[in-house]
């Protein structure tokens, strides 16, 4: 298994992307948003992705140097068309923008649709917590992928809309906020791709074939006729899992202008997203919500421990521990994603890194 340097992870990723047709800002903000995901343990959200967005690129699914267009404002909300340019600097402009509205007025909501595929949420919920400012962030398919099954059903309807929740811990500058980031189906539809490609099975209760039962192949994802399904989390109460993924379609493709799942698909693969960011300090008052949220997390962090747990986690603990193991041993790659990758740069004539 290929162990990457960082360093030159994020140049590897970088270079293949502007040789796949995207300009240096894009492929640099691109690659540092991949590889960043890769560092805390989201390899559904890291380079893998990479052979995709070039052929995106080729395809025309996504544009290099897109219009970001505002196509309604207000003081507190912006409505955006991204024209399918890179997720990533896409969603980075919305960011900016509804960071300044919260600043000044509070509340910041944002909708953004026709947008290339935006990465990791948590990566973007980070950043704003460390701002001193809360956030909500979530994503659909834009109505082009849907890859899990309704409770009860045998057949796909949503895609996985992952939902992100991010507070800065104490204070603003904290370098432990708070991040919850999960896909409302039981794995994210990245993970079983990376099993897929690497020939792994998947664990038990991820996956249904195209029958309803239960299975550890990856492949009724891609390969059956019709295809299996993920499905929602919750396990014995995966409605919980389903009902949320179902309001979440809603609160980015219908409100943003974009589209919702559908049986065929009317737009090329990416996200619809909806953004919302508050000021604390437009509400109950900034100290008084960085000593409440210290509290409250040192209160958790205290809890007894059973037998055999050193410690409580909060969310966004297992990111922090995870990036800085590999930020210090560097970044494994299975070898059927390192595979990918090495046949790609030798298309696209861009050197490999020594793995």
């Amino acid at each position: 298994m290929p162990n990457i340097n960082v360093t030159q992870l994020e140049q590897f990723a970088a270079n293949l992307l502007i040789a796949g047709g995207a300009t240096d800002e894009e492929a640099n903000l691109t690659a540092t948003g991949l590889v960043a995901a890769n560092l805390c343990g989201y390899d559904s959200h890291g380079v893998m992705r990479i052979p995709y967005y070039v052929g995106a690129l080729k395809d025309g699914e996504v544009c290099s140097q897109a219009e970001w267009k505002i196509l309604r404002e207000s003081e507190s909300h912006i409505v955006v068309d991204a024209n399918w340019g890179f997720g990533h600097v896409a969603a980075e402009h919305l960011v900016n923008k509804l960071v300044e509205k919260a600043r000044t007025h509070g509340t910041g909501i944002g909708t953004m649709m026709q947008c290339g595929h935006i990465g990791r949420l948590g990566q973007y919920a980070e950043e704003i917590a460390a701002l001193g400012l809360v956030s909500m962030i979530m994503v659909n398919s834009h109505g082009a992928v849907h890859r899990v099954a309704p409770p009860g059903g045998k057949a796909s309807r949503l895609a996985t809309n992952p939902i992100c929740i991010g507070v800065p811990n104490g204070s603003g500058d904290s370098s432990e906020p708070l991040v919850l980031d999960f896909s409302t189906s039981a794995t994210a539809e990245g993970k079983v791709r990376v099993k897929w490609i690497a020939g792994e099975p998947v664990p038990d209760g991820w996956l249904i074939d195209n029958e309803g039962r239960p299975t550890n192949d990856p492949s009724v994802l891609y390969e059956s006729k019709p295809p299996g399904a993920i499905l929602p989390f919750g396990g014995p109460q995966a409605y919980k899992g389903f009902g949320l993924s179902l309001m979440i379609d809603i609160f980015c493709g219908a409100l943003s202008g974009g589209l919702v799942s559908r049986e065929k698909a009317e737009s090329p693969k990416g996200n619809c997203v909806f953004m919302m960011i508050i000021d604390p300090a437009h509400f109950g008052g900034a100290d008084h919500f960085a000593a409440e949220v210290k509290q409250l997390a040192e209160f958790v962090r205290a809890c007894p421990r059973a037998e055999g747990v050193d410690r409580i986690l909060l969310p966004g603990d297992p990111e922090r521990n995870i990036r800085q193991q590999r930020a210090e041993t560097g970044i494994p790659l299975d070898e059927g994603n390192w595979k990918k990758l090495v046949e790609l740069a030798e298309q696209l004539s861009v050197v490999v890194p020594n793995a």
